[in-house]
């Protein structure tokens, strides 16, 4: 049942995802613009990084989706090299590097699967709800293991991942309870699969641990909706019949008024930001990184 108001009236519930809720987190500026400003200030250029990511998994998702006898290890190699993203890289060569490096990884991943234990689930969306939020996501993997759920995530990055990482995961954490939910079954552990080096990081959660990941996005979620609420109450809304010009350079992002509200939270992270062009703050604390500055120097 929700929680009434001082009004009397049912709490509305904030709806999000782990990324918006990260977002906020990270830096309520960048919060503001990916969800809330509208048009939408003009991104920056794409990143390589994520071009290798969505890649890798649109593959592993096609993968799955093939007729068992078809799950081979090449399979998922012709999968990768036919859905080949392309943005970010700084030419042709070095995209053309980076679509066997990946190709290699995939198949060396899906090698060590087995093709006959069939996932509950491939870049399945959950969601579930609380008192306070309405939250979704989309699951790279749900495996069924005994009478249990597991949370499977590929990772791509260069970075390789500890069980920390896997502890510490708000989404992971919320998927395995939207997954509980949703299946009527336990779903405690939470693993993190890096495709380069082959590891797995894993957590095995607890009743406890995924309450308290709840209660911290339903406090992450309160602050958000304050400042949206605000934010709503002091944008003047557009008048019938008018409308904004929106993907153009000369677009112009005011700050100001909304700096107590969403503040930048200038740091490293800034040189990867979407945003950074509009944020003078976030370029004096770090310079742009180039596009295909994330790709690690050796795959291995």
């Amino acid at each position: 049942m929700e929680q009434l108001g001082l009004e009397g009236m049912p709490r509305r519930l904030y709806t999000c995802t782990p990324s918006r809720l990260n977002a906020w987190l990270d830096c309520p500026r960048r919060y503001r613009m990916t969800y809330l400003d509208r048009p939408m200030p003009p991104k920056g250029p794409p990143w390589a990084h994520n071009s290798v990511g969505a890649s890798v998994h649109n593959a592993l998702a096609g993968w799955w989706r093939l007729p068992v006898h078809e799950r081979t290890p090449e399979a998922a190699g012709r999968l990768l090299a036919r859905g080949w993203l392309t943005d970010g890289f700084r030419d042709e060569a070095q995209s053309a590097e980076w679509r066997d490096r990946a190709r290699d990884m995939t198949e060396r991943y899906v090698a060590g699967l087995d093709p006959y234990d069939e996932p509950l689930g491939v870049e399945r969306t959950v969601a579930t709800r609380t008192d306070r939020i309405a939250v979704s996501g989309r699951i790279d993997r749900l495996d069924a293991r005994g009478a249990e759920l597991v949370v499977v995530d590929y990772k791509t990055g260069r970075h390789v991942l500890t069980a920390d990482d896997a502890r510490g995961s708000l989404a992971l954490a919320i998927y395995a309870v939207a997954s509980s939910r949703v299946l009527r079954r336990p779903c405690r552990r939470v693993e993190l699969h890096h495709l380069p080096s082959g590891e797995v990081a894993a957590w095995e959660h607890t009743d406890e641990s995924l309450a308290r990941h709840i209660r911290r996005a339903e406090s992450i979620a309160a602050e958000a909706a304050e400042a949206d609420e605000t934010y709503r109450a002091r944008v003047p809304k557009p008048r019938r019949g008018e409308t904004r010009a929106a993907g153009s350079e000369a677009i112009r992002v005011d700050h100001a008024p909304h700096d107590d509200l969403f503040p930048p939270r200038p740091g490293n992270l800034c040189s990867w930001c979407d945003f950074a062009r509009h944020c003078p703050e976030g370029q004096e604390a770090a310079p742009r990184k180039d596009p295909w500055s994330a790709l690690p120097v050796d795959v291995a």
